[in-house]
């Protein structure tokens, strides 16, 4: 998992600077603006069907084709409905002058076929089979490498437009090639709505806890296109993607113990509690390390990306401490998760997700791309305390 996720995260480092240099601050941040806002609703495209998935096969291999064959009629319905959504309400909420087109094209990829392949990356998941859950979500930011470099090199307008198609094509050939190894290697399932319905108040919570999780990853990024401008809105999502990449051997381990969070949570929290305590230390310490690797190197970004982005180096500095917040909040997370408080991990998700809507609408006007720092930085701290407050209070419950 570690060396799919480590190659996939090179890939879309490399991608990104191609697309940087080819559409600049102000048309990349458009693009930003409107991913940002389709990844908030992505997670109610499948609405937890697959963490169901993942749940119950871990548990039990001989569900798989009912929750798999739940799993795309879940999404299918779902992700029409939104992408529906999605261009209604885009004149609103995205920075105006955006085609339509360029808006539906997103949302057809990362509502529908993106959504496809990550439930594909979860079936394999639940059987412990990271090498494919690894394969899968590497596919598509291969092809939108080749894809980026076309974008570079060929006679075409550099335009967010443009790019939105070329993602979208290659979105639709990831997810095509990710049912078919489905089918192929673990089966099938009835297309029915029914176990997605009995479990319908978890699955939500699975939905809202993700959506929260991207409301406070995302949100910035709209509001900043949106209030100050989409060269900040760029600028801001440059360095943010630095810091997801960097995050990327945490994400590994996360994958690969999400599974194992369930089996041991079966006995209550101290189970899942085991599980994080023997992965944190050495999470944690990377985290530590790459923190401060980063606000060392930031001043090279803008060698990168051209000088467009000049300011993502100030910008990268001040998210460097995300790296670490984000381990320790996710494990927590999980923790809960595994022991069968999912409910509880959302609405804490959604608290936090408020605050930071919230600190953006104070901030940005006043501060631009440093509010939307001073944001995130907060929320992620108060996510991180809540979260492990809730864990340690639980635990004494059960042991009441």
């Amino acid at each position: 998992m570690l060396g799919g996720q480590a190659f996939r995260a090179g890939v879309q480092l490399l991608y990104f600077v191609f697309i940087a240099r080819a559409l600049g601050s102000d048309q990349y941040g458009g693009f930003v603006a409107v991913t940002a806002l389709v990844a908030i609703a992505a997670p109610f495209a499948t609405w937890g069907s697959g963490n169901l998935l993942i749940k119950h096969v871990a548990r039990d291999q001989e569900t798989f084709s009912t929750y798999w064959g739940s799993a795309i009629a879940t999404t299918l319905l779902s992700a029409s409905l939104l992408t529906l959504a999605i261009g209604l309400v885009a004149g609103i909420l995205l920075p105006t002058g955006l085609p339509l087109v360029l808006v539906l094209l997103v949302a057809l990829s990362d509502l529908l076929f993106a959504r496809l392949v990550d439930v594909a990356g979860q079936a394999f998941q639940a059987f412990n089979r990271l090498d494919r859950t690894a394969a899968l979500q590497l596919l598509p930011t291969v092809l939108r490498l080749i894809a980026a470099v076309l974008l570079l090199v060929v006679a075409v307008p550099k335009t967010a437009l443009v790019w939105s198609a070329l993602f979208f094509v290659t979105t639709v050939l990831s997810a095509a090639c990710a049912l078919i190894w489905v089918r192929r290697d673990l089966g099938w399932g009835p297309l029915s709505l029914d176990p997605v319905r009995r479990e319908f108040k978890e699955s939500g919570a699975f939905a809202l806890s993700l959506s929260a999780q991207n409301i406070y990853n995302d949100i910035d990024k709209i509001m900043l296109a949106r209030i100050v401008s989409p060269e900040a809105a760029g600028v801001y999502a440059a360095a943010y993607r630095i810091v997801d990449t960097a995050f990327t051997p945490v994400r590994s381990v996360l994958y690969a113990a999400y599974a194992r969070f369930f089996q041991l949570g079966q006995r209550g929290l101290g189970g899942s509690i085991t599980l994080a305590r023997r992965l944190l230390p050495l999470t944690g310490g990377y985290s530590l390390l790459i923190a401060a690797l980063l606000w060392v190197c930031a001043p090279a970004l803008p060698l990168m990306f051209g000088q467009d982005f000049a300011a993502t180096a100030d910008v990268l500095r001040w998210l460097a401490p995300l790296v670490l917040l984000k381990t320790l909040h996710y494990f927590a997370a999980d923790t809960l998760t595994g022991a069968g408080y999912q409910t509880t991990r959302s609405l804490i998700q959604v608290g936090v997700a408020v605050l930071n809507i919230l600190l953006n609408l104070w901030w940005l006007p006043r501060y631009g791309w440093l509010g939307a720092v001073w944001a995130s930085l907060i929320s992620d701290a108060l996510l991180t305390a809540a979260l492990w407050s809730m864990v340690l209070l639980q635990r004494q419950q059960e042991h009441a």
